[in-house]
């Protein structure tokens, strides 16, 4: 049915029927990783189904191996498990060989990752698991358990650091020990309000972008060691996909509110001040509404509390009556600041650090071709666009 929809050119009506049957869409490029809604493709490979629908999908160009996770059907409580399926395509891309199948979770697959050096398949789930797999074996070399789904993941090949992010807005760091033989939590980094939704890897600064259901997109710095974290605020809506462009030293995501964003990060960028909490004004001194004993006291009425993004402080609303953008602390939106900080704020400090777009339509998935600075994004429209970004990124390749 697939070769036949495709001899007569039918491509809207034999996606919708690999995408119901859990069929293979695939994108050509150096490595690519795809999630359930947007797996892309400019080669369709018909006959190849599931029983299941397709939900993570990763390719790496160097040995042509193709792994998507899936959704398997429930036969039974005890019976259902997710496989993760390995493929190897021809050189000419027009035959697609199955190898081996990982029966490496018990529910939905979320993301893969696999690194052709180490010949390792790394795996995460909506079982909670993070799972580690030899390819040259299939055997299963170790694993991790979270406290709520995994989501996202991400992995180091030189320090051999593992990232996952979960449901609950935290991020699991594990580094492989003992000469590839087990796995040590390192630390779980904690700064999202909401689900963490996808990740990006910095190898050479060491730096780990984190996005977020709560709109906001968390730098860490980990190769600095001192639990640095910067804030990028530029999306009004939930954060969908992140990719960090090395040469250019540029990080582009996307978001349900439609917008592409670069951030440029080969900038001196600032932590956000942490909030301060008291009962009154730190700038006027007047009591906050729920502080009933100086209210009795000074005989004034008691207001509402707010805070400054420049200096943390709590104040009131006569004394932060500005805003202001602020993109050294990763506020491309203007926010409140204090009067006090508004009149130290420069027309240099307003200086965009970021280039928008605006796609007038909420983007689910994105992914960048490197070679000719090309970007794919999937939309809510149920379009796919491809957008020449070469211009955005020339101010800083080399």
């Amino acid at each position: 049915k697939c070769d036949d929809l495709a001899e007569a050119g039918q491509w809207s009506i034999l996606a919708k029927y690999l995408s119901y049957h859990g069929g293979l869409l695939f994108a050509d490029g150096e490595h690519h990783r795809a999630s359930a809604d947007c797996i892309m493709m400019p080669f369709i490979f018909g006959g190849l189904l599931e029983i299941a629908a397709v939900t993570a999908l990763y390719y790496g160009s160097e040995d042509r191996k193709l792994f998507c996770g899936i959704d398997t059907g429930l036969i039974s409580k005890s019976d259902r498990f997710d496989f993760g399926k390995e493929f190897e395509l021809s050189e000419d891309f027009n035959k697609i060989s199955h190898k081996r199948d990982y029966a490496a979770h018990s529910g939905r697959v979320n993301g893969i990752i696999y690194n052709s050096k180490l010949n390792w398949l790394l795996s995460v789930s909506r079982d909670k698991y993070m799972q580690w797999h030899c390819c040259e074996t299939g055997r299963r070399l170790g694993g991790f358990q979270a406290n709520a789904w995994c989501i996202a993941l991400e992995f180091d090949e030189d320090s051999k650091h593992i990232f996952v992010g979960d449901y609950g807005g935290s991020i699991a760091v594990l580094r492989v020990k003992d000469n590839s033989s087990s796995l040590a939590p390192v630390t779980t980094l904690q700064g999202h309000s909401g689900s963490i939704r996808c990740m990006a890897w910095d190898p050479d600064r060491q730096l780990l972008f984190s996005g977020s259901f709560d709109r906001t997109i968390l730098v860490w710095d980990i190769g600095g060691r001192k639990g640095t974290v910067y804030q990028l605020h530029g999306h009004g809506d939930k954060i969908r996909a992140l990719h960090y462009v090395r040469d250019a030293n540029k990080l582009i995501s996307v978001a349900d509110d439609g917008f592409i964003v670069t951030w440029k990060m080969d900038v001196d960028r600032a932590e956000t001040k942490e909030w301060l909490e008291s009962d009154s004004c730190q700038r006027c001194d007047v009591p906050f509404f729920w502080n009933v004993k100086q209210m009795w006291n000074d005989k004034k009425i008691g207001f509402r509390q707010h805070h400054c993004r420049k200096c943390g402080k709590a104040v009131c609303a006569k004394c932060s009556e500005n805003t202001s953008v602020m993109p050294a602390l990763g506020f491309e939106f203007p926010v409140r600041v204090c009067n006090d900080c508004f009149e130290t704020i420069t027309d240099e400090d307003r200086q965009t650090l970021a280039t928008f777009f605006d796609t007038k339509c909420g983007i689910s998935y994105m992914n960048y071709f490197h070679p000719k600075h090309l970007l794919a994004t999937c939309s809510t429209d149920r379009s796919i666009k491809l957008w020449n970004i070469e211009l955005v990124m020339k101010d800083n390749l080399s």
